[in-house]
C-alpha cells in the first residue's frame, strides 16, 4: 500500500503502529517523561483529532522519532511531543529558512524550506528556549542542527537562527536564511 501524505489522517492499521511505536519508545525512555505514565498518555493519544496522529506520524516518517517530554497541567495537553531523534530528523535537512529565504535563492536552492516543510506536517518548530530544555534530556545534535523559530527583527534583517551542541554545550548562532546545509535540519512539537 502507498503512503499519502495529503490525506492527513491515518489508516487503523497505521494508528495502530503508530502508537505502538510511541508506547515502545516512551518506556525505553522514562528518563524523558519521568513523571508521566502511559495510561494517561495513551488515554489522551485515543481522542486526540486524527490530524495530531497523523503529525505524529509525518514526523517519525522523517526520521524524528517523536517522543512524549513534558506535560501542561493547566491545560492537559501532552505539548511536548518532540522530535528525539539523536541528529536532525534524516527525512527533514537541506532546507533553508523558509519561503522567503527560498525564493530568494538565484542558484542552487534547497527543495524546500524548514517554515513550510513544518507547516505542512502541522507541526511547530522548536523555539531556542524549547531546544535549549530539550537538550536538557540528552545531548542531541552533536554532528548536525537545527533551525529554530527566529525573531521577526532578525528575519526582516535576513537572518535567521539555528542550534546545535558542540563540545557539550548548546550554541544559538546566526546564518543567513537563504543558507541550507547537509547537516542543517528542524526540529519540530506537536501539542496533543
Amino acid at each position: 500500500m502507498s503512503y499519502d501524505a495529503s490525506i492527513k489522517e491515518l489508516s487503523p492499521g497505521q494508528r495502530d503502529e503508530l502508537l505502538k511505536t510511541l508506547k515502545n519508545r516512551f518506556e525505553k525512555n522514562m528518563d524523558r517523561h519521568k513523571d508521566l505514565e502511559w495510561t494517561a498518555v495513551n488515554a489522551k493519544l485515543h481522542t486526540a483529532s486524527p490530524g495530531k496522529l497523523w503529525s505524529l506520524n509525518e514526523m517519525g516518517r522523517t526520521g524524528g522519532e517523536p517522543d512524549v517530554v513534558g506535560h501542561d497541567k493547566k491545560t492537559d495537553e501532552y505539548y511536548l511531543f518532540y522530535d528525539c531523534s539523536p541528529e536532525s530528523p534524516a527525512g527533514r535537512r537541506n532546507v533553508c529558512y523558509d519561503r522567503e529565504a527560498l525564493e530568494s535563492r538565484k542558484s542552487f536552492p534547497p527543495a524546500n524550506n524548514a517554515m513550510d516543510m513544518a507547516a505542512d506536517m502541522d507541526i511547530e518548530l522548536l523555539t531556542e528556549e524549547q531546544y535549549r530544555e530539550l537538550q536538557k534530556l540528552c545531548g542531541f545534535d552533536n554532528k548536525t542542527s537545527n533551525w529554530i523559530k527566529t525573531p521577526d527583527s532578525i528575519r526582516k534583517l535576513g537572518g535567521a537562527l539555528f542550534a546545535d551542541r558542540r563540545y557539550g554545550t548548546v550554541f544559538v548562532y546566526h546564518n543567513g536564511a537563504s543558507s541550507y546545509y547537509a547537516a542543517r535540519g528542524l526540529r519540530g512539537s506537536v501539542r496533543v
